[in-house]
């Protein structure tokens, strides 16, 4: 035996041995696949202005402890080139990186037009992987001189049309006809369309989006979508149609507060059609004198807040197919383009994201009807109708109805919210609108030829084309429903911007309401790029002096001054770099944070160095019983200099870690000596050492201070026991928090040592609680504590401002999925998870950057099991709760004896272990 262990190999052995070893190279390439390649993180992009975009991509294996060690990147200018292995746009070669995300474009210059092709593959600490599935996106229009047409539009009104303080315009219609010279081998269209547009082709429509493009403040940028429509451009007669509604550009609200509301003029378009013939050579269709155009179509009014107004018997049919007679219609007219510079929209466009069944139909007097979906939700009805012709059929939308079953509208101020509806007759009539949107869950039917019936009407639920990436479920009903109000609220106020509410004369895109709820919904969504652009608008809404706005897109002139709302510029930033390691966010809008800090510093420091300016204060208080607020206005505002002082320097730290992340020492080392100055200040001036609380000891008052670390060490607990003593003692185990206070409220509870009492105020049923706006039969979530009591003025029944950190500590606390401060977007998360008393199960899943986290963990008599799913090329810090080891094991092995898993220590009664990437099982008896 041993001679045949020590003889010589020969050659057959040999090749017996590396046709072994190739099998097992071949096994681990088809065991771990490079998936999800992105493009600036979007799939397949057209149109990208964006000259060193950014490539990510996911590990998909079902191997543990699987670390990229190093990648290799292809761009080609065609399919056949990268199929070749050929770069010739770059080869980025072999790259030694662990780096999965945000990995930029570093190859030869990219111009307008350009078509690019990519495939990645990586090496791994187990070999190397196949090449990727090949990703292309086209470049867009870089330079202005690339836009051939001219803006063409109806600078004015037309008889109909009406433009006083409520509005009424109708949507103008576009047409071109023309004939390709040759064969096309392809066909691109950039389209401007302001407000909104639709775009056709021969009669087809382009794309599933809807409310596009984009809103932004139009003097500063215009967003311009891209389109291949080469499948739809036909030998012979072609006809461009595209009809333009009004949108923000010709804002819902006209001589209305001028001083207030900023207005842009009447809709109008840019738009060419590119097309390349199989020779090579290119035509341009451009806007210009030759369109035809017309306001006299069936859609006599559009306007976000008051609805779409449809005469059906205006309808022209054909009037977007070739052969159309046009010659009543008017020559398009030039007009004075937007003073925005012009600008490839990245953000997704709004979608008809789902369809939702009415539950009930129910009679009303005087031949009325309210249909009831089921859930407050947010977009348009589609209808069917048979009638004769101008039957007129009017939709009124509301959240809520009165007692008597009329709708309640009383909280939608002067928005009509009401779409109509004439019919033309001659048979079945199916119709949606184009361009308005509704916040409802009840429609009231009028005028309905007949009796309708539950299934001749189908909700749209529009909001942006983004995916849902976290999925929430335990054993409270209560946790459930309040994370699928949550889902619905967040989702519904997604509209190209994040917007406060979606059903009356305001839906704005109010800073402070987002500054932590970007955090919270980024567990829910795929809110990367929408949150992106929104720091656009935020900065490019700032003055020349430095004043950041309280609502970006600066619709409403709204420059207030406060530390709270116009922070988000920094908030929002944080999120994107900790949630998806987006350094662009900061680095892009690091020059306007700190011209805004100055501007503030200059303005309203004292030479005490504290920061006297405030506007909203803890905005949304909750009133002290639900009596209490009953009629009453919660549209109170109560400034606040120590939440001023907090913010500034809790913006101090962030700015001294952005800063060191930029390589701005000299910054950094100035944010932190002012940050020293004021901590010492703030104690000086807002704590109470005998009464060991700060200000005049509310919840908020004192959570600030502790959650920014302003609390010197020798006094945190003395003030954590005040906050537990308002919530338990004062407040009878309830918040007392507003739109502040609550952004950091179940965070701090949880961090400090009392997770059971962030547990009990997630799950109470009694006002003020989340759970007391369930029990009246919320499916969203309310804008005020006491939204069933409160005077209507202020009163949005669908609003996300109230959720403050709730969401966050869904994920981070309950369920245990965090990314650590150190190594961010995931690349390394803590899973340490609270396990309430009196809840049997937690399943939460979460598609990072990186790849699917998930969280399964379920309490038996004395046993604990707890799935975990760690993506490739991450690792995690996971807290067991029992401090003997002895007590774990991982799936049917001993702990010690998974090569994947490490025993770090103990902490607190916990087992610290970490933990490689892979799908683990653990079981521990006797969890504490």
């Amino acid at each position: 035996m041993l001679e045949r262990l020590t003889r010589p190999l020969h050659f057959s052995s040999l090749l017996l041995i590396g046709i072994l070893c190739l099998g097992s190279t071949i096994a681990f390439a088809q065991s771990v696949t490079v998936t999800h390649l992105t493009i600036e993180s979007r799939e397949n992009p057209l149109g990208l202005d964006v000259r060193q975009p950014r490539f990510g991509w996911v590990l998909a294996t079902d191997e543990r402890d699987v670390v990229q060690t190093a990648y290799h990147i292809l761009v080609a200018s065609s399919a056949e080139k990268l199929a070749n292995g050929e770069g010739d746009l770059w080869d980025s070669g072999k790259v030694a990186s662990a780096q999965s995300g945000q990995v930029p474009y570093a190859g030869r210059p990219l111009e307008s037009r350009m078509p690019c092709h990519v495939k990645v593959k990586v090496w791994t600490n187990r070999g190397e992987t196949t090449w990727s599935a090949p990703a292309h996106w086209t470049m867009g229009l870089l330079y202005y001189k690339d836009w051939r047409g001219r803006w063409i539009g109806f600078d004015h009104p037309f008889p109909w049309d009406s433009i006083a303080t409520i509005p009424s315009l109708s949507a103008r219609y576009f047409r071109k006809e023309f004939q390709p010279k040759k064969e096309v081998a392809s066909a691109t269209a950039y389209i401007m369309g302001l407000g909104l547009y639709e775009l056709y082709l021969n009669g087809q429509k382009i794309g599933d989006q809807v409310l596009a493009p984009t809103p932004t403040d139009y003097t500063e940028n215009v967003k311009y979508n891209t389109f291949d429509v080469t499948e739809a451009v036909v030998s012979g007669d072609n006809a461009i149609g595209v009809t333009l509604g009004n949108g923000r550009y010709f804002t819902m609200r006209q001589n209305y507060k001028p001083y207030k509301i900023k207005n842009f003029g009447f809709p109008k378009l840019l738009l060419q059609l590119e097309l390349t013939y199989t020779d090579g050579s290119t035509e341009v269709i451009k806007t210009d004198g030759s369109w035809k155009g017309t306001a006299d179509g069936p859609i006599r009014n559009n306007n976000e807040y008051d609805g779409e107004f449809y005469d059906a018997r205006k309808e022209m049919p054909g009037w977007n197919r070739a052969g159309f007679d046009d010659r009543a219609w008017l020559a398009a007219e030039y007009v004075q383009e937007p003073r925005g510079d012009f600008e490839a929209q990245l953000n997704p466009n709004m979608k008809v994201m789902d369809s939702l069944k009415p539950v009930s139909l129910r009679p009303l007097a005087g031949n009325r009807y309210v249909l009831d979906l089921g859930q407050n939700m947010v977009g348009w009805l589609k209808m069917r109708v048979e009638g004769t012709r101008g039957d007129t059929v009017h939709l009124r939308f509301a959240e809520s109805l009165q007692d008597n079953g009329d709708l309640f509208v009383a909280n939608l101020r002067d928005a009509r919210a009401t779409d109509t509806y004439v019919l033309k007759g001659g048979g079945e009539e199916v119709w949606e609108p184009s361009f308005t949107y509704h916040g409802f869950r009840y429609v009231e039917i009028s005028g309905y030829p007949g009796t309708p019936s539950v299934d001749d009407f189908v909700g749209q639920f529009v909001y942006d084309d983004i995916a849902t990436t976290g999925t929430f479920e335990s054993s409270d009903p209560l946790l459930n429903q309040l994370f699928r109000n949550a889902w619905w609220g967040i989702a519904g106020n997604y509209k190209g911007m994040p917007v406060d509410c979606p059903q009356r004369n305001e839906r704005q895109p109010w800073l402070g309401d987002r500054a932590i709820g970007a955090y919270g919904e980024s567990f829910l969504f795929d809110n990367q790029l929408v949150y992106a652009k929104w720091l656009d608008d935020i900065r490019l809404s700032q003055r020349a002096d430095g004043a950041l706005p309280d609502v970006a897109p600066a619709f409403w002139r709204y420059y207030s001054d406060n530390m709270t709302w116009p922070g988000t510029l920094i908030l929002v930033a944080q999120m994107l770099y900790r949630q998806y390691g987006d350094r662009a966010a900061i680095a892009e809008n690091y020059p306007a944070m700190k011209q805004w800090l100055a501007y503030m510093q200059e303005r309203y420091m004292t030479e005490a160095f504290i920061v006297t300016k405030d506007s909203y204060g803890d905005w949304c208080v909750p009133p002290v019983s639900i009596e209490a607020g009953r009629g009453k206005s919660a549209d109170q505002k109560h400034p606040s200099a120590l939440i001023s002082t907090a913010y500034y320097y809790h913006f101090m730290q962030l700015m001294t870690d952005f800063a060191h992340l930029l390589g701005e020492e000299k910054d950094a080392a100035a944010f932190q000596a002012l940050g020293g100055q004021i901590k010492e200040a703030f104690n000086r001036e807002f704590y109470h050492p005998d009464r060991g609380y700060y200000d005049e000891g509310q919840l908020t008052s004192n959570l600030l201070p502790l959650a920014f670390g302003l609390v010197p060490e020798a006094n945190c607990e003395q003030v954590f026991d005040e906050i537990v003593k308002t919530i338990e003692v004062e407040h009878q185990g309830h918040l007392s928090s507003g739109l502040i206070g609550t952004q950091w409220l179940m965070r701090g509870l949880t961090e400090n040592g009392r997770p059971d009492l962030a547990y009990q105020l997630a799950t109470n049923t009694t006002y003020p609680s989340w759970g007391y706006m369930v029990e009246h039969g919320a499916t969203t979530i309310w804008e005020l504590w006491n939204g069933n009591t409160a005077a209507p003025s202020m009163n949005s029944q669908n609003h996300v401002m109230l959720l403050g950190d709730l969401l966050i500590w869904y994920y981070e606390h309950l369920a245990g999925i965090k990314s650590d401060d150190e190594a961010v977007a995931f690349r390394k998360i803590i899973m340490n998870p609270y396990f309430p008393d009196d809840l049997r199960y937690v399943n939460a899943s979460y598609q990072s950057v990186q790849g699917l986290i998930r969280s399964h963990w379920q309490k038996s008599k004395n046993r604990l099991t707890w799935d975990i799913t760690i993506p490739a090329n991450t690792s995690a810090r996971v807290y067991l709760p029992t401090d003997e080891v002895k007590n774990i094991k991982v799936g049917n092995a001993p702990l010690n004896q998974v090569p994947a898993v490490r025993v770090v220590g103990t902490e607190n009664g916990k087992t610290v272990l970490d933990v490689a990437s892979g799908h683990y099982q653990f079981t521990i008896r006797n969890p504490r």
